[in-house]
């Protein structure tokens, strides 16, 4: 079984125990979350599709870590100008474990 859910602005497809990294939830590690904006969920030929989202559907998961990802370095620049600025970005994230999908 399977289901494709909603959160932090990103669609993701999810199968019972994968572990996905999503945007950064506030929760602790070790939490349980559930996600109810579920807008597809499959089993084998059967496909339910929502209506933005299936009505009695969830997905629980645990959480397992946060974390930061790679550096990105941000540079502007014009040239003959004398502009130039320089930054960095890490973007937070939180892995989750998808414990049950209920549909």
């Amino acid at each position: 079984m399977y289901a494709v859910i909603a959160t932090g602005g990103k669609q993701y497809r999810v199968q019972e125990g994968a572990v996905v990294r999503i945007e950064k939830l506030d929760a602790d590690q070790g939490a349980s979350v559930e996600f109810n904006q579920v807008l597809l969920v499959g089993a084998g030929s059967s496909v339910t599709i929502g209506a933005p989202y299936v009505g009695s559907a969830k997905v629980v998961a645990t959480v397992e870590s946060h974390g930061k990802g790679d550096k990105v370095r941000i540079v502007k620049f014009r040239r003959r100008k004398h502009y130039k600025r320089e930054g960095t970005h890490r973007q937070p994230y939180t892995d989750v474990k998808i414990t049950q999908i209920v549909a």
